[in-house]
């Protein structure tokens, strides 16, 4: 009988402890945080210009002053928490992080798991390939080796040409294999193509294939938390902070719609 009280007792002490690792704590508003007065959000430190390291291992980038200012708005510290691409959005569903400001394309199959703010930024997959290349159009990849990176909208984009796909950990990889001779493109978004052939890759635009809205993944049971990004991004668009830190990275305003 002791044995079987002792064991209830442990029982409803690690019910206890569990419970309260659960607990988030809540804003005014009722949103609710992982720790209070923080804002962490995620990224994969791998998508270069738009995040990617520093020598002292923390993380830089367009969409990392964006997740910043977003936290700054809503009164909050900012706290960075790095997260390979592929488990970004699985990371922010199970409470790993607050939300993910890491150039997530919105479509539908992410939206089965997750919620997703307003845009930020407008974007697009474009074709890569090294400049002595024939292929210049998506027509033009069929039965093609295309590289793209692990969880992107940019493998599925690559696999409507396509069935002979190569799968990276990051946009950067795939593109660096690409220069050095490997693959006979790569699909990725126009603007970290773009930048990779300003810092010396040997590759070059091919077509751009469509447009896309990208957006902050926030877990499905914080709407309340949904609502104050919005309001912080629909400031930040108005005072000028969004278009300020695009310009400081690409020298062009990715934050407004295009028409």
């Amino acid at each position: 009988m002791k044995l079987k009280s002792m064991s209830l007792a442990i029982l409803l002490i690690l019910i206890g402890i569990l419970s309260a690792c659960a607990e988030k704590d809540k804003m005014e508003s009722g949103a609710e945080l992982i720790e209070e007065g923080k804002f962490v959000y995620t990224a994969s430190g791998e998508f270069k210009p738009f995040s990617y390291m520093n020598d002292d291992m923390t993380m830089t980038g367009f969409d990392i002053e964006v997740g910043s200012a977003i936290a700054k708005e809503l009164g909050l510290e900012p706290v960075q928490k790095q997260m390979k691409f592929k488990g970004i959005v699985e990371g922010v569903k199970t409470g790993r992080a607050d939300v993910a400001v890491a150039s997530h394309t919105i479509n539908d199959a992410r939206a089965k798991h997750v919620l997703f703010s307003t845009p930020y930024y407008y974007s697009g997959p474009q074709i890569f390939t090294r400049p002595e290349s024939n292929i210049k159009t998506a027509e033009d990849l069929k039965g093609k080796e295309v590289a793209a990176a692990k969880g992107s909208t940019y493998a599925d984009t690559a696999s409507q040409y396509t069935s002979n796909i190569k799968m990276y950990d990051s946009d950067i990889t795939a593109l660096k294999a690409l220069s050095n001779g490997r693959h006979d493109a790569v699909i990725t978004d126009f603007v970290t193509g773009k930048t990779a052939a300003k810092e010396g890759f040997k590759i070059v635009g091919q077509q751009l294939i469509e447009r896309s809205e990208q957006a902050v993944v926030i877990p499905k049971d914080n709407p309340i938390l949904l609502e104050e990004v919005n309001n912080a991004l629909e400031s930040l668009r108005e005072d000028g902070t969004l278009k300020e830190i695009s310009m400081k990275y690409f020298g062009e305003d990715i934050t407004t719609k295009p028409e």
